[in-house]
């Protein structure tokens, strides 16, 4: 566990510098291959740090509006009860990642012992930084419900 923190933290460290430069301007259309690989880091730590239960750390993806609005409870409460393939995943895959309005849509697929889930995360970015807006499994409604 404290491994997998310290990776996160040096992903976070290494990947801070060249966040800004990647998302200095965000063009609508598809996210170019280093925004991609950028937002597929910051996703992939936050779904490792839930599997660990590891709540301080994922909750730190959120964005600032994120937090703003839910508290790391209720952040826990949502994942918990909403989010269960988030917390035994058998593995995820990155697809597709598009921009519009200064937002990124990313879609991850969630391996489970049973199914694949399908999630549409929404991320922002404030000061040049990442940060997890939403999810859901329906792309018209990119939101966690409280």
């Amino acid at each position: 566990m404290k491994r997998l923190s310290a990776l996160c933290v040096m992903v976070l460290l290494l990947s801070g510098c060249s966040q800004k430069a990647a998302f200095e301007e965000l063009a609508n259309g598809a996210c170019s291959s280093e925004q991609a690989q950028l937002v597929d880091a910051h996703i992939s730590a936050q779904i490792d740090a839930m599997a660990q239960q590891n709540w301080k750390l994922a909750y730190s993806f959120a964005s600032p509006e994120f937090r703003s609005g839910v508290d790391i409870e209720d952040f826990i409460f949502i994942i918990s009860t909403q989010y269960g393939m988030l917390l035994d995943n058998q593995g995820y895959a990155f697809n597709a990642c598009t921009i519009a309005d200064e937002k990124i849509t990313q879609e991850v697929a969630i391996n489970t012992d049973s199914e694949v889930f399908n999630l549409y995360y929404t991320l922002s970015v404030t000061g040049g930084v990442l940060g997890v807006d939403s999810s859901s499994s329906n792309l018209s409604e990119t939101k966690l419900e409280a």
